[in-house]
């Protein structure tokens, strides 16, 4: 990879930066033999079509000579980050993706195609079932955090042993848990486990650093750099909230999806972006009005916070280049972060809206599916305006409500343990409508999106359905739209699609954002497991409309190119 980056000069040369092989059955000359074999590949060319390519680009003319070469070595950091989250989703993944590489086969060529898609051997979208014709392990929801030979309840039990700054070290999103010679556990940090990787990262920050002259780029580039070697991410999470510059990275350990024990740990990830002017100042307004959406969530007013950290700017930016967490399975299409209490305390957190990205899912995805799940009368209120709006909504909204449980200050991503991920995702989407019909009543948003709002995001459920109900997004919606249906907010329509019903859509929206915030508020682990269990199922009516989009693609492949 990186001698392809290579190639990205400064005389007007095309890079393709994708992590994704071809197709195999366009790329290969090789045919395949009867049989098993070629039923392989067939199964694989399936699988792989549920991802539409989408080439996704970035207009990097306008930059002056030294940012773009600035933006090449953050790119080739970025691109370091593949080779962390490979291994910190598994520790079988290195070996087994260097075998993939060496196999010319049809088959060969087609499983390295799809284990580059979901970054390893299991399918993420199919409830991580393997796809390779090799034997492989179920998907370990410890990932590679933990000891393979550990139990969560040993691993429980010895987080409960720890105190003060050991315990919160050990359950610190930026250290793994290993054993020592002597077998017991022991946390051990990013800037050791992963050394050598990161230092390359760093001496790439670094040149980038050289070569800006944006002054809150490059101290951002600096800082995130010392933080690799450090393990201590807070003043580069600081630099990151005030970066003001034509380029925008978001570069490092950040979500923590991938810990399936306990949701403790942050895999790398990196989006390397350039900000859209135009756009983010259309979206300026919504910084306005947090402290007022806050004074007015439908929960009790003990559980508000009367006086939100710094707001900081909303920003809308057009991807150049995503990796490791940022580039698997289903694309993110915004975020929210960082994730530590302290930053977003201090600064807020920063909402990034990938433009370019979300211009791409609506077009190949969402509007076949509205063709599907909607009655013919109801597919012209899908609008891109009402999707993106809401996905804005849905970030702003990660960052309001309870983060701490009102009667023991303990975070609430700890107290909700494995539960928070699900619980945090059907929050800030149903809360994210809530929100919008917020202003909506106060003028601060178009009618044409309020009239679409619900109608659009009924379509867009079924979407992230088809992310699989073993991800957080994919849970999450399973228990929002199951409680609007049980509500008679969502209908289910004599030919199999479905309807929004307007007299109760708000009313059910708001009292589910209550009850949610409320399990958050509380801390209250035993009702977010009791509803998550009930509710994030696919029933057999939603399951009718999913078979019927078979055809339409569940999300993109992007193929990330930058033309000088």
């Amino acid at each position: 990879m990186r001698k392809a980056l290579s190639a990205l000069t400064l005389l007007g040369l095309t890079m393709n930066t994708g992590c994704n092989t071809p197709s195999p059955a366009s790329s290969s000359t090789t045919s395949a033999p009867a049989g098993a074999t070629s039923a392989v590949v067939a199964m694989l060319d399936k699988k792989i079509a549920q991802y539409a390519p989408v080439d996704i680009s970035a207009n990097v003319d306008a930059l002056p000579a030294n940012e773009r070469e600035a933006l090449t070595h953050m790119v080739q950091a970025a691109q370091l980050f593949d080779e962390l989250f490979y291994l910190q989703s598994w520790a079988g993944n290195p070996a087994m993706l260097a075998k993939l590489k060496a196999d010319q086969t049809p088959e060969g060529k087609a499983e390295l195609h799809y284990f580059q898609i979901n970054k390893g051997p299991w399918d993420r979208i199919d409830h991580n079932k393997p796809f390779l014709r090799e034997s492989v392990p179920v998907k370990p929801p410890q990932a590679n955090f933990y000891p393979a030979d550990a139990t969560k309840d040993e691993v429980d039990a010895w987080f409960k042993s720890l105190k003060g700054k050991e315990h919160d070290a050990a359950t610190g999103f930026f250290t793994v848990i290993r054993r020592g010679d002597d077998k017991t556990l022991k946390a051990v940090p990013y800037s050791e486990e992963y050394k050598a990787t990161l230092a390359q990262a760093a001496d790439h920050l670094r040149k980038a650093a050289a070569a800006t002259s944006q002054p809150t780029l490059k101290a951002f580039l600096e800082k995130r750099a010392v933080a690799f070697e450090s393990n201590d991410y807070f003043d580069s999470d600081l630099a990151w909230m005030d970066i003001n510059a034509s380029i925008e990275p978001t570069i490092g350990p950040y979500e923590t999806y991938e810990d399936e024990w306990f949701g403790y740990k942050a895999a790398f990830e990196a989006f390397i972006t350039l900000r859209d002017d135009a756009e983010t100042k259309k979206l300026a307004m919504f910084g306005k009005e947090l402290q007022g959406l806050e004074n007015a969530l439908p929960i009790a007013p003990k559980y508000r916070n009367p006086k939100l950290g710094a707001v900081a700017a909303l920003t809308v930016v057009n991807v150049v280049f995503a990796a490791g967490d940022g580039n698997r399975g289903v694309q993110t299409a915004a975020f929210n972060l960082p994730n530590d209490e302290r930053v977003i305390t201090q600064k807020g957190a920063k909402r990034v809206m990938l433009k370019n990205v979300q211009d791409a899912k609506f077009a190949k995805v969402l509007m076949p599916i509205s063709a599907v799940a909607l009655p013919a009368a109801d597919r012209a209120k899908v609008s891109f305006d009402a999707f993106f709006t809401h996905i804005l909504m849905h970030e702003v909204m990660h960052g309001l409500g309870p983060h701490q449980v009102k009667t023991t200050n303990q975070p609430v991503r700890k107290a909700l343990s494995d539960t928070y991920s699900a619980i945090e995702e059907a929050k800030a989407d149903i809360s994210g409508l809530w929100a919008l019909q917020q202003l909506a009543d106060k003028g601060v948003i178009s009618a044409d999106i309020a009239k679409s709002m619900y109608t659009t995001f009924l379509a867009s459920a079924f979407r992230t359905f088809r992310f699989g109900i073993t991800e957080a997004h994919g849970k999450g919606m399973a228990l929002q739209f199951n409680t609007l249906l049980d509500r008679g907010a969502f209908v289910l329509n004599t030919d199999g699609t479905f309807s929004v019903d307007d007299s109760k859509i708000k009313g059910a929206v708001s009292d589910l954002t209550r009850d949610l915030m409320t399990i958050q508020a509380e801390g209250n682990y035993a009702a977010a497991r009791e509803l998550l269990d009930k509710m994030a199922v696919v029933r057999p009516e939603v399951q009718k409309v999913l078979d019927k989009l078979k055809d339409v693609p569940v999300d993109i492949e992007p193929r990330f190119t930058v033309v000088k």
